[in-house]
């Protein structure tokens, strides 16, 4: 069975079609699986819409992303992981993709992420250099990440000391348990980091990462990217 766990706080105004299009590519795919969305300190109805489509909800009061990935793992059932974001959506292809290749015996991995939204085209540069990094270094995007729980389990969950980044731990600790392996196929995300954080801050943000380096990632103080209030939600 996968287990799909999908962190959230304040995502009221996109979990619902997340839930949706994950629905459509496991019924279409007749996919053995249990939803899990860990409500992490929202103050909206982020826990009401994942109830009202049938998810489990786990309510937690962590705010640090890599805490509230491990406690959707800590309560899931099945013998395969998905953790994805929840705001952004997947279809048929590319969860079919992640299932066989975990039948083909990879312990885990990630895929291509397309954002949805009215993306400038320099800002689509940007992203698709992100995108080629991330595949020539086998490092998957946190927004649509699958494991075996056997690697989960061995690689130690995600690693709690980090409040970003921790996809990037989380893709080397399964890289040295096997096999991982950075999928054709894309998930749609929200564009919603380019509206709240242009090119801009993104850069400016890199720029203190090779100034501070990883050591930045060990608090929120630097990281309003992830964890400051969202100015565009739409």
């Amino acid at each position: 069975m996968l287990s799909i766990i999908i962190p959230a706080h304040d995502e009221a105004a996109l979990i619902g079609a997340t839930l949706d299009a994950l629905a459509r590519a496991t019924t279409a795919l007749e996919l053995p699986h249990e939803v899990i969305v860990v409500d992490d300190a929202s103050s909206d109805r982020t826990g009401d819409i994942a109830a009202e489509r049938g998810a489990r909800v786990l309510r937690v009061e962590h705010r640090q992303i890599a805490a509230t990935r491990n406690a959707g793992a800590a309560v899931a059932r099945g013998d395969r992981l998905l953790f994805l974001d929840a705001d952004t959506l997947v279809d048929t292809e590319v969860l079919a993709a992640a299932m066989a290749a975990l039948d083909r015996g990879v312990v885990g991995g990630g895929c291509a992420v397309r954002f949805d939204g009215k993306v400038r085209w320099h800002e689509r540069v940007f992203t698709a250099g992100v995108m080629h990094m991330f595949r020539w270094t086998a490092i998957a995007p946190g927004c649509f990440l699958f494991c075996t729980r056997d690697a989960f389990d061995r690689a130690g969950g995600f690693d709690e000391h980090w409040y970003a980044g921790e996809d990037v731990a989380m893709s080397r600790a399964l890289a040295a348990q096997g096999t991982f392996t950075i999928l054709r196929e894309a998930v749609h995300t929200s564009d919603r980091k380019l509206r709240t954080f242009g090119v801009r801050e993104h850069l400016r943000l890199a720029g203190r990462f090779l100034r501070h380096g990883r050591g930045m990632l060990a608090s929120r103080q630097h990281l309003s990217l992830w964890y400051a209030k969202r100015r565009d939600t739409k």
